[in-house]
């Protein structure tokens, strides 16, 4: 059984890498975002099975129906419901309403085996949402639009498909993480089938813009899925899916010091909640509390 504290700690390296995407992404160029998916999913889960194959690890491919469906509808399920939302609806509201997943996933832990929902949970995952909301909005009125109904519907459905991903993940804690090599190259194979039938074919300009790609597939479109499927499957996963609305703060961060973004006072105040509400959410978890309960006992 692998350390609950240890699991935690990989699953939250994930948020590290995913805060890279905004920077990855804004140096790849103009390729389209399906031809995108395409070539980082397939980067990492050729890596990722040429490691297996080095190994001799290659067994932990050969996984019920229902594992590989799971996987797959997860990784290319939510990507292509994203992709769709940000054709079909205004970017500031289909990202607020995407944000609703690391809400939804401590809403839907508490339905998992051993798992208790303390108020505290959601509290912490409310007060993140909040610093989230802050960050993506900015001070603008959101307006939802019916015009743009079929975007927000898939930007909803976006969240509701990575939250079970996570949450269904959890019950499958003896599939290795491993096995999220062959759900990378089958999302890589739907993402290119996707490209062929909707985008034009743009491909990185230069060297540089290969480079952004390669270290896309390499950290948050590779590896993040291996240690965040570690993590929700084996850590603690309502503190893993509060702190997870770190990401944007930590995006905004990365952008402004690369000179993508600007720093504001919104974003630093969207910082303080979110840091407010991961320590809200951990508060059974923190030392001083561990001290005291023992005390007591």
């Amino acid at each position: 059984m692998p350390n609950r504290n240890r699991a935690t700690l990989i699953g939250l390296s994930a948020i590290l890498m995913w805060s890279l995407l905004g920077v990855f992404t804004g140096g790849s160029g103009a390729v389209p975002p399906f031809l995108l998916n395409a070539l980082c999913f397939g980067l990492s889960g050729s890596v990722a099975t040429a490691w297996l194959i080095a190994r001799r690890r290659t067994g932990v491919l050969r996984q019920p129906a229902k594992v590989w469906a799971v996987g797959t509808l997860g990784l290319f399920g939510y990507h292509a419901l994203y992709f769709t939302a940000l054709r079909n609806a205004p970017l500031v509201e289909a990202g607020l309403l995407n944000y609703l997943w690391p809400l939804l996933i401590v809403l839907l832990s508490g339905l998992l085996p051993g798992e208790r929902l303390g108020v505290h949970h959601v509290a912490g995952v409310l007060i993140g949402f909040a610093g989230a909301a802050l960050l993506v909005t900015a001070g603008r009125s959101l307006s939802l639009d019916g015009g743009y109904a079929f975007g927000y519907l898939a930007a909803f459905l976006a969240a509701v498909v990575w939250a079970s991903y996570s949450v269904i993940s959890r019950r499958f804690t003896g599939v290795p993480s491993e096995a999220v090599a062959g759900f990378c190259l089958a999302t890589a194979a739907l993402s290119l089938i996707c490209h062929f039938a909707f985008e034009e074919t743009v491909l990185p300009a230069n060297a540089l813009q290969w480079s952004m790609v390669l270290l896309l597939g390499a950290l948050p479109v590779g590896l993040a899925f291996f240690v965040w499927d570690h993590g929700v499957k084996h850590g603690d996963i309502q503190l893993i899916g509060t702190a997870a609305y770190a990401t944007p703060v930590l995006s905004t961060l990365l952008l402004t010091l690369t000179g993508y973004g600007s720093l504001t006072w919104t974003a630093a105040a969207a910082c303080t909640l979110v840091t407010l509400g991961a320590v809200v959410a951990a508060w059974d978890a923190l030392p001083f509390r561990r001290r005291t309960r023992r005390a007591v006992t």
